[in-house]
């Protein structure tokens, strides 16, 4: 076999990324998105290309934040692995997949060739989760009314909420937060994501019983695919009324309101109490994601 040859693109070679076929229909799930062609590196083998990846980051970033489309030919994941290695980033990955995708022979096959080509670059999985995309014609979600809303215009509330919420959390990456860095960490994680996000910081909003007692928070947003639900999180002591719900619908009705056509949301896959509300809430699934994270950087 030739040796590999493996370099990053720019404008004059961009096209290259687009000799490999699309199995999974990354470029459909990704149309509203722009990858930058420096951030593309391809695997060429005789000429031909074998592997490729493209890295994504919001507007203004000077280092990519994840990794959102890695392909690699049948029979070429060690090229796909070697791409991985020899990238000067180390983000997250997120392999998106048509929904039910295990039970598809083609998108099986090459979903778990590209989830064992990272695998080999050192990654590892970190979570499996539901992609959802909500439309008016899905109908708006019936606001139960038992909670009474309002904005809160200090940051320090909504940390010291996040923080408690965190606390009791099924969410895999802020349990990877807590694991790295504690409650703060996690809490100024989700902070920093509301605050990235191109929608103003009047749409956040506590959430209260009619008596007063707090119960959670919720964060209508808007990021470069569109509104979406920024955050659901409903307080420890708070839990088993079915609040998420409330939270849920009060988020879609305020999008809604703000003019939104579709609305994007997701959740991990065991966080089955979350999913069982974006179900109830008539929000459908419209693909799955797999997210890997890095493993340590010396490769122990």
């Amino acid at each position: 076999m030739t040796d590999l040859v493996i370099r990053a693109l720019d404008e004059s070679d961009a096209q290259l990324f687009d000799a490999l076929p699309d199995p999974l229909g990354v470029g459909r799930a990704l149309a509203h998105v722009v990858h930058r062609p420096e951030w593309k590196r391809v695997a060429l083998r005789d000429g031909r290309v074998v592997a490729r990846a493209a890295w994504w980051g919001r507007p203004g970033d000077s280092e990519p934040f994840s990794l959102n489309w890695f392909d690699v030919a049948e029979g070429e994941e060690e090229a796909g692995a070697e791409l991985l290695r020899t990238a000067p980033y180390r983000v997250e990955y997120q392999l998106i997949l048509p929904r039910n995708w295990r039970e598809d022979p083609e998108a099986h096959a090459a979903g778990q060739a590209r989830l064992r080509a990272a695998e080999a670059a050192g990654m590892r999985l970190l979570v499996e989760r539901y992609q959802y995309r909500w439309t008016p014609e899905c109908g708006l979600p019936a606001r139960p009314g038992r909670l009474v809303f309002r904005p809160e215009p200090d940051d320090d509330v909504f940390f010291r909420l996040l923080r408690r919420i965190h606390s009791a959390t099924l969410d895999a990456h802020a349990l990877l937060d807590i694991e790295e860095g504690g409650l703060d960490r996690a809490a100024q994680a989700e902070l920093d994501y509301f605050r990235a996000c191109d929608s103003p910081r009047e749409w956040w909003r506590l959430a209260h019983t009619a008596d007063g007692e707090p119960v959670g928070l919720h964060v209508p947003a808007r990021i470069h695919a569109g509104p979406c639900v920024g955050f659901i999180g409903v307080l420890p002591e708070q839990r088993g009324h079915g609040y998420a719900y409330d939270l849920l619908a009060e988020c879609t009705h305020m999008l809604a309101e703000q003019g939104a056509r579709h609305i994007l949301a997701a959740t991990d896959q065991g966080n089955f109490p979350m999913a069982a509300q974006f179900a109830r809430a008539g929000y459908p699934i419209v693909d799955e994601r797999v997210h890997l994270v890095p493993g340590p950087a010396d490769g122990r």
